[in-house]
């Protein structure tokens, strides 16, 4: 008897095409329980899984393989001016205190955090003994403490004043605002942005938080205000995508949004497309789908290399621009062999090491302060042979017959084959970076805010996100404080010269604006 239950003599007597169909028919059963074994395990590491993609090989049981196919690669060596002999003895580490922290205490805070001063009752030093006690010292306590969220109502008064000669009468007009006859402070303004766009606290919250704190307004006038403000902004967004646009390497990637009614009880799927530049700026550009149209009407005719994960519109793009090329992202290639580690672990660990050898080499680079032709020659050097090494065994594993179509490593194989020249394109540019991490991360806010405010209710709801959440990452990537650069800008953009935008952009803005900033009105009083 067989593990099926059929006699020998049973099969010998089936016809050679009925064996052939059982035999199909097991492989394609054995295929879908794999399938269905690695979706499992992926839903699994989702929700119980490392979330961190950093790997440790200094002990991996395949790590000797890849070993042999590398060989031993030299080492960087340090220059002399990097030696330095460094004597001392290890004491207790120790928080650096920020400034305005007091010394000796646990809380961290630095001079922007007011301090109320409470000076505590000394029951001895009060009636008719106090004469009796003297004061030695004292003892000073620190704690936090919390406020609910405060607003205030500034009342102008202007004066009406007439000339006793002529009897004219001048009357002054209304202090300046952002908006003409608005009833809202430029804090009250970018408190709400703040708020909505860095925090993810969604309108209807914050009408019930001002309801909460005796303020009667309706839900429609703070959607308003928002509109108005972002609408105020556009300019420098399209200031700062047109920087963008000028670097030599574009990095690119794709997130979705639900935005606009596509029919009754269904939003549309749309599309950021953040992009980012040389200097450290980003902008989220909005589109209703993910086709390559989209590319071109914001891209252009761009003259550089395209840095992006493996989706072809990046290449149909670049085959229509003659002075563009494309290249790809090794986390993402990464990835495909990091989903396979359950049912393929000795072939997944050695792709793994062969890119993690990569990103070895980059952090000596690194450490070593290389830059132009100094970098590609080292990349060239060390990089090339663990990339030939690489290709030479993701072609070797693709042509083993023992892989299912369904086999994820198949899957992973295949995918970095396909990427090959693209993969290969960061050994021919020293500026060009390893992956789009960089983008990923500040993509981040988009992720956070759809957990909460879900949708945009409309398509310019959608580019209006894509507008202040553009301005608040470039802060965050250029220190700048989101606060105090709205603050600031709201009440400038109306003074500014249209022809001088781009030094609105946070990038400009710090170094031309930011010692200096304009502030609410709320904060003059209390200078004052």
């Amino acid at each position: 008897m067989n593990a099926h239950g059929d006699h020998p003599s049973q099969l010998s007597a089936l016809d050679p095409k009925q064996v052939q169909a059982m035999v199909a028919l097991l492989q394609e059963k054995d295929e879908k329980i794999q399938s269905l074994q690695h979706q499992l395990d992926w839903f699994k590491r989702q929700l119980f899984g490392q979330k961190s993609e950093k790997k440790d090989f200094s002990d991996h049981p395949y790590q000797t393989t890849l070993a042999e196919l590398l060989g031993s690669l030299p080492k960087p060596q340090p220059s002399e001016q990097d030696k330095q002999t460094i004597t001392y003895q290890r004491g207790a580490a120790k928080k650096k205190p920020l400034a305005g922290s007091p010394e000796g205490s646990q809380l961290r805070f630095d001079e922007s955090v007011p301090v109320e001063e409470i000076h505590v009752r000394v029951p001895e030093l009060e009636g008719d003994n106090k004469d009796d006690y003297e004061v030695i010292g004292e003892k000073v306590t620190y704690r936090l403490a919390q406020k609910p969220a405060s607003f205030v109502v500034l009342k102008y008064i202007s004066q009406t004043v007439k000339i006793k000669s002529t009897q004219a009468i001048i009357s002054h007009c209304e202090p300046n605002a952002v908006f003409d006859k608005s009833l809202a402070d430029v804090s009250f303004l970018v408190g709400m942005l703040i708020e909505k766009f860095v925090y993810h606290m969604p309108l209807y919250r914050q009408h019930q938080r001002l309801g909460n704190n005796g303020i009667v307004l309706a839900r429609s006038t703070l959607t308003n205000l928002v509109k108005r403000s972002i609408d105020l902004l556009k300019p420098i967004y399209q200031a700062q995508l047109e920087h963008i646009l000028t670097s030599k390497i574009l990095a690119i990637d794709e997130t979705p949004v639900k935005a606009g009614k596509a029919k009754k009880g269904k939003l549309k799927q749309s599309y950021f497309w953040p992009m980012m530049g040389e200097c450290n700026e980003i902008c989220f550009t909005y589109s209703s789908s993910r086709a390559m149209q989209h590319l071109k009407s914001q891209v252009g005719e761009f003259c550089g290399t395209i840095l992006s994960d493996g989706y072809k519109a990046y290449d149909l793009y670049s085959a229509s621009v003659k002075q563009c090329k494309t290249a790809r992202c090794w986390v993402h290639c990464r990835r495909y062999f990091e989903t396979c580690e359950a049912m393929e672990p000795e072939a997944s660990a050695i792709a793994l090491a062969y890119i993690s050898k990569l990103y070895t080499i980059e952090r000596d680079i690194q450490a070593l302060k290389l830059q132009g032709d100094k970098k590609l020659t080292y990349r060239l050097e060390h990089s090339n042979p663990v990339v030939d090494a690489f290709f030479k065994w993701v072609e070797e594993e693709r042509s083993n017959p023992a892989l299912l179509p369904s086999n994820p490593l198949l899957k992973a194989l295949r995918y970095a084959q396909n990427q090959a020249s693209g993969l290969r394109v960061f050994l021919s540019d020293p500026d060009l970076p390893l992956d789009t991490n960089h983008v990923e991360r500040a993509i981040r806010p988009i992720a956070c805010g759809r957990r909460n405010w879900l949708f945009c209710w409309t398509e310019l709801g959608g580019e209006h996100v894509g507008i202040i959440q553009s301005l608040i990452s470039t802060c965050r990537l250029h220190d700048i404080n989101p606060y105090d650069y709205l603050v600031d800008v709201l009440q400038r953009v109306s003074l500014h010269p249209a022809s001088q935008v781009e030094a609105l952009t946070p990038r400009r803005w710090k170094t031309e604006f930011a010692h200096r900033p304009m502030r609410s009105d709320i904060f003059r009083s209390h200078d004052d």
